[in-house]
């Protein structure tokens, strides 16, 4: 996997401790995990370790032994106070505690106690939420990596013991096999990963790269933020935008080592605009069929759902999840919807949306893991502008209304969709009745053609299609101002996803059939639609 290097959270921890740090929050979900690896700093060290839960009390686990039944939260805090040498202490899952305003004072007591000493406290939970009060007193805030692909490969190499010899030698003969099991199994937690690799080997005998997947899966189902998108739509299925297209191809193998060996960072995101319809959605669904990586959803509206003070928390998992998944790709849809209310954020939610939208974006500035983010957006007007910023993403493309030889590739393929042959209908009259239609509405024309059809018995023709397109209004001629101003904002600002797209030039197929506008278009003189047609404005 391309990510840039970075210390360990052991080395992290250990010079956090050599420097003196007297309280500090590790969040993970590995309790026995990150507790072996202060177990062996600690003996490194020559330091004690003491482990507290409401459950247990007070454990020694390292360089001393005994135990402390002391398990109410305030004599907890009291012991690691009193307590003599150099010792370690960790509290497991001690947020819920931190409601109390006794406690929360009694931990600020301990980080200024412990400075005077050499003793450190840790705080290890499953989540970051850290009262207002804590925030200066806690000294390090660290989340724990997720194991690396040594600590994965082990993992893998202790259930090989359990496999077919035959299999045994098959994995060993190819060096990439092992390589790829890793790589498929990167994000997930070393207890899952042994638990998957033990599935894999009852269910299938051998490492079942789709068994690991949908192991990962069941991460995006647990997390209820993301969504994980099946891959039903293949990239043949985008018509039109041939320079978007070209553009993704050329970056299918960005990802791997042999890009980074190449010089080659990591692709970031891109992010369409443009008119509704015109395939920006498409394009998403399909990119993870091209690329073969897990397409992640994500709707914005959910990361501001549930309990005040839970969105920040809600957007760092997002992207903690997005990153235990990775390589994969993050969809979200319709970004203007979610975000769109950060200038007023101050007045009207008391900064929420201001500071969850600071995060994604500071993450899409800075982001060094291979997560690649696709964001649509229809309404361009309402984006916050410093989304829009050089370095949030690769590229910003354009998405308009489809062309003559676009909408013909267009119908070609929702009709090969619907199981009918393109070459038993007169492609040239069904693009002439569709001028300025959208990828959507000539979708839907199909459909309502089929339904017409079926009603009367009959199978799909020429003339029932052309009859349902001649029936339809598009939103070129409905939203003609809005689509006119998107244009005009992407004519500098974008660059466009199709090398014939009409850029600034206004919709006027639609004057062939409706007649003139009654709202003035400007003097600007004849104006070719995109047939080529001369038209009288």
């Amino acid at each position: 996997m391309a990510t840039e290097h970075k210390r360990s959270s052991k080395s992290e921890i250990e010079d956090l401790i050599k420097a003196r740090y007297s309280l500090i929050w590790i969040t993970s979900p590995e309790e026995t995990r990150v507790e072996e690896s202060l177990r062996k700093l600690c003996v490194e060290r020559e330091m004690r370790l003491e482990v507290w839960s409401i459950t247990e009390g007070f454990k020694t686990v390292a360089n001393g032994q005994g135990t402390r039944d002391v398990k109410d939260p305030m004599k907890a805090i009291d012991h690691v106070i009193r307590a003599e040498g150099r010792a370690l202490f960790v509290l497991r899952d001690f947020h819920p505690f931190l409601k109390e305003p006794a406690v929360v004072r009694r931990l600020r007591d301990a980080a200024h106690e412990l400075r005077k000493t050499k003793k450190s406290l840790l705080v290890l939970s499953p989540i970051t939420k850290i009262p207002p009060e804590l925030e200066k007193s806690i000294s390090a805030v660290l989340d724990w990596d997720l194991p690396n692909r040594m600590e994965i490969e082990q993992a893998a190499r202790k259930v090989m013991p359990n496999l077919p010899a035959a299999t045994q030698q098959v994995i060993e003969s190819d060096p990439t096999f092992m390589e790829r099991v890793v790589e498929s199994a990167l994000g997930l937690t070393l207890v899952e990963a042994e638990n998957v690799f033990a599935k894999s080997a009852v269910r299938t005998h051998t490492f079942d790269l789709e068994t690991i997947l949908e192991e990962k899966k069941q991460i995006i189902r647990k997390s209820g933020l993301l969504e994980y998108y099946e891959h039903r739509e293949e990239f043949s299925d985008v018509g039109g935008m041939e320079i978007l297209k070209d553009w993704l191809v050329k970056r299918r193998a960005a990802f791997g080592s042999r890009a980074k060996d190449f010089g080659l960072p990591l692709p970031k995101g891109i992010l369409l605009i443009g008119v509704p319809g015109t395939g920006k959605s498409l394009t998403a669904k399909a990119v993870g069929a091209l690329w073969q990586m897990p397409l992640l959803r994500l709707d914005v509206g959910k990361i501001f759902a549930g309990l005040v003070g839970s969105s920040e928390e809600n957007v760092r998992s997002v992207i903690k999840t997005a990153e235990a998944i990775a390589p994969a790709i993050l969809w979200i849809d319709e970004l203007e919807k979610g975000f769109s209310g950060t200038q007023s954020s101050g007045s009207t939610d008391g900064g929420t949306t201001s500071r969850v939208f600071g995060t994604f974006i500071t993450w899409l500035q800075e982001k060094t893991s291979p997560v690649f983010v696709i964001a649509t957006a229809n309404n361009v007007s309402a984006l916050p502008p410093e989304l829009l910023r050089k370095g949030r993403f690769d590229e910003i493309f354009f998405c308009d209304l489809p062309d003559r030889e676009d909408r013909r590739q267009f119908i070609d393929i929702h009709l090969r969709k619907k199981k009918r042959d393109p070459g038993q209908f007169d492609l040239d009259k069904l693009v002439d009745a569709t001028i300025d239609y959208s990828g959507a509405e000539l979708e839907q024309a199909v459909i309502a053609a089929l339904y017409d059809a079926f009603d009367t018995g009959g199978d799909l023709t020429t003339e029932g299609l052309q009859k349902t397109m001649n029936e339809i209004v598009p939103l070129a001629i409905t939203m003609r101002e809005m689509i006119d101003n998107m244009r005009e904002w992407a004519r500098t600002r974008a660059r466009m996803a199709s090398s014939r797209s009409k850029g600034n030039t206004k919709p006027a197929g639609w004057m062939a059939r409706y007649g003139a506008p009654t709202a003035n278009l400007g003097d600007k003189g004849p104006e070719p639609d995109d047939d080529g047609r001369k038209l009288e404005l």
